[in-house]
């Protein structure tokens, strides 16, 4: 592959990731508003935020065993199609099963950290393209741009609060946001169109899975399965606690709690996403002079605490504060972790390396949310529980990925050793 085109397939990948986390940005703020003002309870909304991620894990699932036959870019067309629909349903329906089957079937932007079938396919697809030495680079390229536009986006969600000062309905205002969603859904299906054939996958042998059904929902990965297994088994835990925090449930949250309107949030989660961005400049210095784990756990930790830190704050300011104080610290870990984890398996395996903690992410987050739901109802809203677990648990996903991993080698084009316990303790 000539330079050129790689640098452009990097760039193309990279912008589509923009554009999507864009819409994201302004959704997720504005989706629990909108189905808030429908008359929908916490819970309601947070089921259908779970039957979304459900719909996320479904999906992952299928990309991760046949996305490479079907075609990269074809897939990832197909995905932004579904993409566009969802956005046009919720902006014309208010009926909840209409909305049920759309999210299941579609894609919902309701956090920062997205969970997506697209990612497991950029993820492999993204390597692909670069030498070695600048993935960890590019990959908190992909990620700062993303953070970037997810921070405009939540900006732009003030667009029916703007709408409204020039006599258009809240309602009208509303569906102005959706459209706008479906309309980069498209965008998106444009971008991809434009990849060049280098980004699809190179033919390998198939291989026979295990006869096992839950082994069957496992991406074929002959030589790295186990070490995958693991890794995927902690990224669940992270994302069950990250769901609990998403940004629609975060807004929903200092909506309930501290009754900031629309505009206030589209400010607040600006600043949040804003920040995020910044410290992903910071990932890749830190990885290089510290090592990719060692960035990743060393980051999350203290981040965690300040999460914990929002739920018994009293006012505001305060929890905008601790909140702010966290995002500067909480993303340093996605690059890290992505090149991580693509370092950690043959190139072969990338996809379905890529799909499998996509998939434990999805199955993970997709718990989440009508969990946060139920407790941010009465008065167990002031007490702040969805932050106190989601820290908590975070906490401990920290302290097992630096238990079990921090004595595996990482290498390109060979399987791993084994992180068990006994052969880390036996490495030291």
């Amino acid at each position: 592959m000539a330079p050129a085109t790689a640098t452009r397939d990097a760039w193309l990948i990279v912008s589509a990731r923009g554009v999507r986390q864009f819409a994201y940005g302004q959704l997720a703020v504005v989706l629990a508003v909108a189905l808030s003002r429908d008359g929908l309870s916490p819970v309601a909304i947070g089921t259908i935020i779970t039957v979304s991620l459900i719909g996320d894990f479904c999906g992952t699932v299928l990309i991760g065993r046949y996305a490479d036959q079907w075609g990269r870019r074809r897939t990832l067309t197909v995905l932004a199609v579904l993409m566009m629909l969802t956005g046009i349903v919720f902006g014309l329906s208010s009926t909840y099963l209409v909305l049920l089957v759309a999210a299941f079937f579609g894609t919902l932007g309701t956090s920062a950290s997205e969970t997506a079938p697209f990612l497991p396919l950029e993820q492999a697809m993204l390597p692909q393209t670069l030498p070695v030495a600048l993935r960890t680079t590019w990959f908190a390229r992909y990620n700062l741009v993303a953070s970037f536009a997810g921070a405009l986006g939540g900006l732009v969600a003030v667009l029916p609060d703007a709408l409204m000062r020039l006599g258009v309905s809240t309602g009208r205002g509303l569906q102005a946001s959706f459209g706008l969603y479906a309309v980069l859904a498209l965008l998106v299906a444009v971008l991809v169109r434009q990849l060049s054939p280098a980004v699809e996958a190179h033919p390998v042998k198939r291989v026979v899975t295990p006869t096992r059904w839950w082994w069957r929902l496992v991406p074929p990965l002959p030589q790295s399965r186990a070490i995958m297994v693991r890794l995927a088994a902690l990224f669940t835990v992270d994302a069950l606690a990250g769901g609990l925090v998403g940004q629609t449930l975060l807004a929903l949250f200092f909506h309930l709690r501290f009754g900031v309107s629309l505009t206030g949030l589209g400010v607040l989660f600006f600043g949040a996403n804003l920040l995020s961005a910044l410290s992903f400049l910071a990932a890749a210095p830190l990885a290089r002079r510290f090592g990719l784990l060692n960035t990743m756990v060393f980051t999350h930790l203290p981040s965690n605490i300040l999460l914990l830190l929002v739920a018994v704050m009293p006012t505001f300011p305060l929890a905008t504060l601790m909140l702010l104080l966290r995002q500067v610290l909480s993303q340093m870990d996605v690059p890290t972790r992505q090149a991580y984890t693509m370092a950690l398996v043959p190139p072969a395996e990338r996809t379905a390396a890529a799909s499998l903690t996509s998939l434990a992410r999805s199955a993970g987050s997709a718990v989440s949310p009508v969990i946060a739901g139920a407790v941010l109802q009465g008065p167990l809203i002031v007490v702040g529980f969805p932050f106190l677990i989601a820290g908590s648990l975070k906490v401990i996903y920290d302290l097992a990925l630096w238990r079990l991993f921090r004595h595996v080698p990482l290498g390109e084009g060979s399987a791993p050793p084994d992180p068990s316990p006994s052969s880390a303790e036996a490495a030291s």
